[in-house]
């Protein structure tokens, strides 16, 4: 009871990083509300789940065993949720703001009528007082993101209704193991008691998955542009520079939206979070949404021709100058030094 629960995604048997990373933020979390951390996982080959989660200090695993629970079709995922939920009464559930996810956390919270903030970028334990009507809630989650367009940050409540759910973005939260021999409790729950047989109307009889061919999640360096780049010709000098470094390119929504670079290259809330050593902004202002995504990397390095770009105020270094001057004076030099 009131207790903390993770639905965890699961592929071909393993548990997605989303979930992986979802867990580490939500052990924080449980540690600071003195509650159990619980996860969920539903499908047909789940041999493994226990051995890939308990590491991340998961108290409790609820396992669903049905080979018609895989691949995910939403009316069983979803009965399991709400019945599990009405006889668990969590007080905070976590999933993935990913296909799925966005397809289940509506469809559960309606369902009990609790509320979900989408896309958070930071989760916090604190309390609030309504002055109003002279009552403080304690333990509440804040569920924190960028809202109107990024122009300010939204701390999001939810006082009367459970649970609190919020969905995250991959990468968002950092992944941590909180002990390899960490052993938690599991319990295997009978699949029809929660899921009524009409759930499984819909039948997958095929799907066909095409795999990014773009890794800049996983990237050490990121050569990033922004609409200031210019011009799809332009950010062909962010591709030279960056096969010079070995690095990935990147971009903000603003250029993807102009059709400089593909969506699939998008750092920022509506795109990837990176955490690379080195983030090379190229052009880029620095929204809100685009700082979400990028923040947390090692070193930052600005290249702008406005030196009062809000981008410049996270930068370790800012070159002021305008890009397409500045980065053929880079690809120049990294070109003599790599001989």
């Amino acid at each position: 009871m009131n207790n903390l629960f993770v639905y965890l995604e699961i592929e071909e048997g393993m548990v997605a990083e989303v979930s992986l990373e979802l867990l580490t933020k939500g052990r924080s979390l449980a540690n600071q509300l003195n509650c159990k951390l619980e996860a969920i996982a539903a499908g047909a080959n789940l041999d493994t789940i226990a051995q890939q989660v308990f590491p991340y200090g998961v108290d409790v695993l609820h396992l669903f065993k049905d080979d018609r629970l895989s691949p995910y079709t939403t009316l069983p995922h979803t009965s399991i949720l709400v019945e599990l939920f009405k006889k668990e009464q969590p007080q905070i559930c976590l999933m993935g703001a990913t296909i799925i996810g966005r397809d289940l956390g509506p469809r559960v919270s309606s369902a009990l009528g609790s509320g979900l903030t989408a896309d958070c970028t930071s989760l916090e334990i604190g309390d609030h007082e309504e002055k109003k009507i002279g009552k403080v809630y304690k333990d509440l989650l804040y569920q924190i993101r960028p809202a109107f367009g990024g122009n300010i940050v939204a701390w999001i409540i939810n006082p009367d209704h459970r649970p609190q759910m919020a969905t995250v973005r991959e990468g968002v939260m950092k992944k941590e193991i909180v002990d390899p021999f960490y052993k938690g409790e599991i319990v295997e729950h009978t699949v029809n008691d929660f899921v009524k047989e009409e759930d499984f109307v819909i039948t997958v009889i095929d799907r066909h998955i095409e795999k990014s061919k773009v890794n800049i999640k996983n990237a050490p360096i990121i050569v990033s542009g922004g609409y200031g780049v210019g011009s799809k010709e332009n950010f062909q000098l962010l591709y030279q520079l960056a096969d010079i470094l070995g690095a990935e390119v990147g971009a903000s929504r603003a250029a993807v939206d102009a059709g400089f670079a593909e969506h699939e290259r998008q750092v920022g809330q509506t795109g990837v979070t990176v955490r690379p050593k080195v983030y090379i902004a190229c052009g880029i202002s620095g929204q809100i949404q685009h700082i979400a995504g990028m923040q947390d990397s090692s070193l930052i390095i600005s290249i702008n021709s406005d030196p009062d770009a809000p981008i410049n105020a996270i930068a370790d270094y800012v070159i002021t100058g305008e890009v397409e001057k500045v980065i053929p004076k880079m690809i120049k030099y990294y070109k003599k030094n790599t001989k």
